[in-house]
């Protein structure tokens, strides 16, 4: 399979950070891959907040944000059930949610899909196929980890927004870009968004926007 065959669901929560959802989605676009998009109503208004959206037209926001890749985005209201990733006879390669809000975990945790987020991922689950969930919360209370056990108990991959600094970040898009990378190794997508350990210094090279 091609990367141009490949299909990703990317779904951005309320929780802060959404930022490394919208650099994920550029860089699974760069790579070629479709992407699914899906944005809670509490996602759009970090959307607007943290990056300075203008939300009020949703579908003409995510073209402004993607340019000429745009027509590989293939963006879902967040309560349309009946979308394509609502059915497992849908094939996709995998589900992201990055960030995700400790209500949107606890709604995986329970099998409580009110929502396309939900049911998306509960299909992942349910399919046996790839779902990386990326919280963003600190500190956590006990009910926050005892449904992360749970869905890694599940199989779900869980990369908390921790950035490193042995490869000596210089910037904010750095520290996303390590975030976003980590998420690109366990999908097996090649990238250059960040120094390994153990490589020279100068190897990494810089996200292209």
């Amino acid at each position: 399979m091609t990367a141009a065959d490949k299909r990703y669901v990317v779904g951005i929560t309320g929780a802060s950070g959404a930022i490394y959802g919208i650099r994920l989605a550029e860089c699974l676009l760069q790579a070629g891959c479709i992407v699914h998009l899906l944005v809670t109503d509490a996602g759009w208004r970090v959307l607007k907040e943290e990056l300075g959206w203008e939300v009020t037209r949703r579908q003409e926001a995510i073209e402004r944000a993607f340019g000429e890749r745009a027509g590989r985005i293939v963006y879902h209201p967040i309560q349309d059930i009946g979308a394509s990733i609502a059915s497992g006879s849908y094939r996709v390669q995998g589900m992201i949610i990055m960030p995700c809000s400790m209500g949107t975990l606890s709604s995986l945790a329970h099998g409580s899909s009110d929502n396309l987020m939900g049911r998306a991922a509960d299909v992942m689950m349910k399919e046996g196929r790839p779902l990386i969930i990326v919280p963003r919360e600190t500190p956590m209370h006990a009910i926050h980890l005892e449904n992360m056990l749970k869905l890694a108990h599940m199989g779900v991959r869980i990369v908390p927004a921790m950035p490193a600094f042995y490869y000596h970040p210089k910037t904010l898009d750095d520290i996303v870009n390590f975030l976003v990378g980590k998420v690109l190794d366990i999908l097996d997508i090649e990238h250059q968004l960040f120094r390994r350990w153990g490589e020279p210094d100068g190897t990494a090279a810089r996200h292209e926007q």
